[in-house]
């Protein structure tokens, strides 16, 4: 695989720079550019569209390996893999499990740097322990903990600063003095694995925990007495929320009440992909718990659903046929809404100069064609930056 930045021009489709459109875009090494003054050209049909690359901020693993491992060439397989669904960058996410396990993949973590052609790996998303064992969903309940605000710095300590999410339950002893602590910090607290209702998650909320992990999923559900925290999620204009649009996890119906209630500029598509993506139906583990992958289906062996083996492309054509959004709303939810969340909307999330050279290329049908990372070609299966 090519790992160099190049310098090239894609022209003839429509490239969407997340607020408006051009035809013609140019890739100098890492970064966007106006214009380039040498590089080859590369012609796209006039009905295929150019958009910023997926910002997964929520993904434990692929193609057999999970960040859990604390292994430097499993994460390095997992960034290398993403480019072929079109994710250019990511969060790599933690689960509630022992404590020097935990660490050990913070300690991993923090020396990761994605190789050149790979997906760029943003921080971690600490999922856990800090959750509800009402609601753990397929997070181990053995090793739930008590939010702890000596705990997190300690891990914030081993990821060398690199946390930039943590998924908590607000309700939980120590939950507001959690909240206050990372919000503090410059961390972002997100609601999930929680039972709280709709109250406290407002109040979660203007506390600086604006954030909703995998809505839906994993807390309070929507009921006409009784809203919960995904009613807060969605009505309280200060808050964002995960979404994983697989039709499995969230019902396409909802999905399309997300998008009415949140509107675009407040979800953030997600894969919450565990380690069996990309390689079939077959036998795994999450957490150390037996997991069964079939029909794209991942349970534990009471049928709880144990992540996803959804890959980003899929999400993302997903996204336009359950709600009908247009192009410039599905880039919001996949790229510009995430790049915000994470503090890098200065240089991801948008196709415009100077920005990181990240970017994907769909067809007339939605399919991935390309993927650049980072000015190199990651993702070309049918040659057609080679063929320029």
């Amino acid at each position: 695989m090519n790992t160099q930045p190049d310098r090239f021009r894609l022209h003839g489709a429509t490239v969407h720079d997340g607020v408006s459109t051009t035809r013609t875009i140019a890739i100098d090494g890492i970064r966007l550019a106006a214009e380039i003054d040498h590089g080859r050209d590369i012609a796209l049909p006039e009905d295929w569209h150019v958009i910023p690359g997926f910002i997964d901020a929520h993904i434990h693993g692929a193609i057999g390996h999970d960040v859990m491992d604390a292994d430097a060439a499993g994460l390095a397989a997992i960034a290398r893999y993403l480019p072929a669904e079109g994710t250019t960058s990511f969060l790599a996410t933690t689960m509630t499990g022992p404590h020097d396990a935990i660490e050990a993949a913070l300690g991993n973590a923090a020396a990761f740097e994605a190789p050149g052609g790979a997906a760029e790996m943003l921080g971690v998303h600490l999922e856990g322990p800090f959750v509800d064992r009402d609601k753990a969903g397929a997070q181990p309940v053995a090793c739930i903990t008590a939010p702890d605000v000596a705990l997190f710095d300690r891990w914030q300590a081993a990821a060398g600063g690199r946390i930039q999410v943590v998924t908590l339950a607000p309700e939980q002893p120590g939950g507001e003095a959690l909240v206050a602590h990372l919000v503090a910090r410059g961390v972002r607290p997100s609601i999930g694995h929680s039972s709280c209702s709709a109250a406290r998650a407002q109040a979660a909320i203007a506390a600086g925990a604006s954030r909703g992990t995998h809505l839906f999923n994993a807390m309070n559900g929507l009921h006409h007495r009784e809203p919960g925290a995904a009613c807060a999620l969605l009505t309280d204009p200060a808050a964002s929320a995960e979404l994983i649009v697989d039709g499995l996890h969230v019902a396409p119906a909802m999905v399309k009440l997300a998008w009415r209630t949140a509107g675009a500029e407040r979800l953030m598509t997600i894969t919450d992909a565990m380690r069996a993506k990309g390689l079939g139906d077959g036998e795994t583990e999450l957490g150390g718990q037996a997991v069964t992958v079939a029909h794209g289906e991942a349970r534990l062996a009471d049928g709880t659903l144990a992540g996803s083996v959804l890959t980003f492309d899929t999400a993302f054509r997903n996204l336009r046929a359950f709600t009908g959004c247009d192009m410039a709303e599905a880039i919001a939810m996949t790229s510009t809404n995430a790049a915000r969340d994470l503090g890098v909307a200065d240089r991801k999330g948008r196709l415009l100069p100077g920005y990181d050279a990240d970017l994907v290329v769909l067809d007339s049908e939605g399919r991935l064609r390309l993927t650049v990372a980072r000015g190199v070609v990651a993702y070309d299966p049918d040659g057609l930056a080679a063929c320029a």
